[in-house]
Order: structure tokens, then sequence, then C-alpha cells
């Protein structure tokens, strides 16, 4: 029929598709907010400028380094026979690994320090 537009590819009034907006941590595949960490790294005024890249690097780096420290608290409960991760075991596990004890040198995780038991 004449006059009559198909509703598919028309450019006309019809209805729009909204984009669905996706922030920068679900692009990244992130649990730990992109947008969070460039806030904390613009008001702690660690450097004059920061790129776009910078604070989604951050958080997964973050994110990377607690999923690791968990994963091996979490074996250290198993070791223990524990059903959940307490403070001494995160400690354990920081001291007990020779790659993260050298990044964790100078942190205490718990009131109990290693090898005082």
């Amino acid at each position: 029929m004449p006059g009559r537009r198909s509703r598919r590819g028309s450019s006309g009034t019809g209805h729009h598709r909204q984009r669905r907006i996706r922030t920068r941590t679900s692009r990244a595949e992130l649990l730990f907010s992109v947008s969070h960490v460039e806030r904390l790294l613009r008001e702690g005024h660690y450097a004059r400028h920061l790129t776009s890249s910078a604070p989604v690097f951050l958080a997964a780096i973050i994110q990377y380094l607690t999923a690791t420290v968990l994963q091996l608290a979490g074996n250290e409960a198993q070791r223990s026979g524990c059903r959940r991760i307490t403070p001494e075991l995160v400690d354990m596990a920081i001291h007990n690994n020779a790659l993260i004890s050298v990044f964790f040198e100078g942190v205490i995780v718990s009131l109990v320090a290693p090898g005082w038991q």
C-alpha cells in the first residue's frame, strides 16, 4: 500500500532502541570499581595527569592480588581444618608465599605477628 512504511529500518518517529550504558568496570570485566579507584587516585594527588587506562589497570591489579591472597588463605584454612578465613590465616598465607611476602613485607594483617604463636 502506498504511504505505509515498515517500522524496521525506518528513520521516522518510530521506537528507538535505547543503548545500554556499560560502565568501565563491566567493560573491563572487573569486580572492583574503576570509578572508585579513579576517584581515589585523583583525590590522592599522586600525579599531575592521569590517563584513562590507569584506574582500569590498578583496579585489575587490586582484584588479582585480592583473589590470590584469598585463595592462599582458603588453602591455609583447609590445611588447618577451619571453615572460615580469619585474619591470622590471611597473615600466614601472605608470609608463607615467597612472592607475595616480598610485596607485603611491611604489612601487619592481624594482631598476631608471624611466628609469635
